[in-house]
């Protein structure tokens, strides 16, 4: 119930930081890529960077997904060689059973 509500509140306030600064700082910037420089609006080089930054975050997050998700098979495999094994000795006839 709480994370319907926190959601949209936090996407309110950062829409409305975004609008904010867009308003304030209505004057180009110039960026130097290295190879080239461009100028563009400070509103856009802003979301052009922010969009950038959440891709590097889903990237880094995809890769730390798929380690949990092989960690996850190597010990299920684990789990299995181990529950078959217990079966196995379970099955075997007890030696002091006289």
């Amino acid at each position: 119930m709480a994370g319907r509500i926190v959601l949209p509140v936090v996407l309110f306030a950062v829409l409305a930081m975004a609008l904010l600064f867009t308003a304030l700082n209505p004057g180009p910037i110039g960026v130097d890529l290295g190879i080239a420089e461009i100028t563009a609006p400070k509103a856009v080089a802003l979301a052009v960077a922010f969009g950038l930054g959440w891709l590097f975050g889903l990237l880094c997050l995809g890769v730390v997904m798929m380690r949990l998700y092989f960690d996850r098979r190597r010990l299920r495999n684990a789990l299995r060689l181990a529950e078959a094994e217990v079966h196995a000795l379970r099955s075997l006839p007890a030696a002091h059973a006289d």
